[in-house]
C-alpha cells in the first residue's frame, strides 16, 4: 500500500507502511502469533454523537483482537461502563464476534498500531493523527469526544486545530470546541481506564462512571452546561 492510498482513509490499511518501526513490531508479531489480528485497529462503530478515543491498541488487547479495548482489562471497564449508561447492548466477552453492539457511539485509537512498550512516539502520534481527524469528519452528527488519556486528548485537540494551552488535559474537564459555522464540539477528559491507573488509584470506577454520565445526561438533554468555557478558534 502506497503512503498516499494509505492516509486518504479513515482506517489504514492492514499494511500501512507511514511508521517503520511499529511496521518492524508488527512484522516481529505476525510470525510470533500468526493468529492474531497483528495489524492497524479499525474504529469500531459508525454513526454517533459519542467519539471515545484512546491512546493505541493493546499488544494482547485489541492488537489480537481487532477490535478497539477488546481482550483487555481497559476493555472490560469501559465496555461495562458505556452498556451501563446506554451506549451499547449486547455481552460484552472479550472477542471480535461477541455480537456487541454500540449505540450512538464509535470508539477509536489516537494510533492505530500496537507500539513497543505500549509506547508511541511523538511522530507516529502526529503521523496517526490523519486517520482520527477524518474519523471526526466523517461523522457529521459526532457532539461529544471522550479523551481517555493526556495523549488521546492533545491528538483530538490538534486535530480540531486547537492550541494545547487553551484546552488543558485533566480528568472530567470539559472544553467546546468549534468545529465550523455554530456547530461545536464538546471534548471530555478521563484518565485512561488502564489496569495500572485503576490498580493505584488514579482512576477509581466511580471516576470513570462519572464521565459518561455526564456525556449521557448532554447527549439527552443536548443543553451545554453554562459553565463550560467556550474557545475561539
Amino acid at each position: 500500500m502506497k503512503a498516499g492510498d494509505c492516509l486518504a482513509q479513515e482506517d489504514p490499511g492492514r499494511d500501512c507502511p507511514l511508521c517503520p518501526r511499529l511496521v518492524e513490531f508488527r512484522t516481529a508479531q505476525r510470525v510470533l502469533h500468526p493468529d492474531w489480528h497483528n495489524a492497524p485497529v479499525p474504529t469500531f462503530g459508525r454513526e454517533a454523537r459519542l467519539l471515545v478515543v484512546g491512546l493505541a491498541p493493546g499488544l494482547q488487547g485489541a492488537n489480537r483482537t481487532g477490535r478497539p479495548f477488546t481482550g483487555d482489562w481497559a476493555g472490560d471497564l469501559l465496555y461495562e461502563t458505556l452498556d451501563r449508561f446506554g451506549f451499547s447492548s449486547g455481552t460484552y466477552a472479550e472477542r471480535p464476534d461477541d455480537g456487541l453492539v454500540l449505540i450512538d457511539t464509535a470508539i477509536t485509537n489516537a494510533v492505530r498500531c500496537v507500539p513497543p512498550a505500549n509506547k508511541p512516539t511523538g511522530g507516529e502520534i502526529a503521523t496517526c493523527r490523519s486517520f482520527l481527524a477524518t474519523a471526526i469528519a466523517a461523522r457529521p452528527e459526532l457532539q461529544i469526544i471522550v479523551a481517555l488519556g493526556r495523549i488521546a486528548h492533545e491528538s483530538v485537540a490538534r486535530s480540531l486545530g486547537m492550541r494545547l494551552v487553551t484546552v488543558p488535559f485533566g480528568h472530567g474537564n470539559e472544553h467546546r470546541i468549534p468545529v465550523g459555522g455554530a456547530r461545536r464540539l464538546t471534548l471530555i477528559d478521563s484518565y485512561h481506564c488502564s489496569r495500572y491507573n485503576t490498580n493505584t488509584g488514579v482512576l477509581t470506577t466511580e471516576m470513570f462512571q462519572a464521565v459518561f454520565a455526564r456525556v449521557r445526561l448532554l447527549l439527552d438533554s443536548e443543553v451545554v452546561d453554562s459553565a463550560l468555557v467556550t474557545h475561539q478558534a
